[in-house]
């Protein structure tokens, strides 16, 4: 498993009042699950060697946020998995860019 203590502490602190229910390690990286749900995790790419995060925003909301600075869409086996983004340091490392994607990780969990 591989992914940045210290991005998943920038997470955790983002998720404080939330109601994480689990941290599990999988598909390489560190999940949050808020409500018994996937919301938000972090790993590293192995292209590039950098950090990302894993934002589930949810089908609607997909299209629109996959133009945002630093979002690409979630690949793992050659087709994307709409509702899911990858996001990579350009996108995250501010405060403001971070608590922008934890937002609307939370947003979609509370939706379903």
């Amino acid at each position: 498993m591989a992914f940045s203590d210290f991005l998943a502490d920038r997470v955790r602190q983002r998720l404080s009042k939330a109601n994480i229910t689990e941290e599990k390690k999988m598909m390489g990286g560190l999940i949050f699950m808020v409500n018994d749900k996937m919301c938000i995790g972090v790993d590293i790419d192995k292209t590039t060697g950098l950090d990302r995060l894993m934002v589930r925003v949810g089908k609607a909301a997909h299209e629109q946020l996959l133009f945002k600075k630093g979002s690409q869409q979630m690949d793992f086996t050659g087709k994307a998995m709409r509702g899911f983004l990858f996001i990579s340091p350009e996108g995250f490392d501010a405060d403001e860019d971070l608590d922008f994607w934890t937002e609307k990780a939370l947003e979609f969990n509370k939706e379903i």
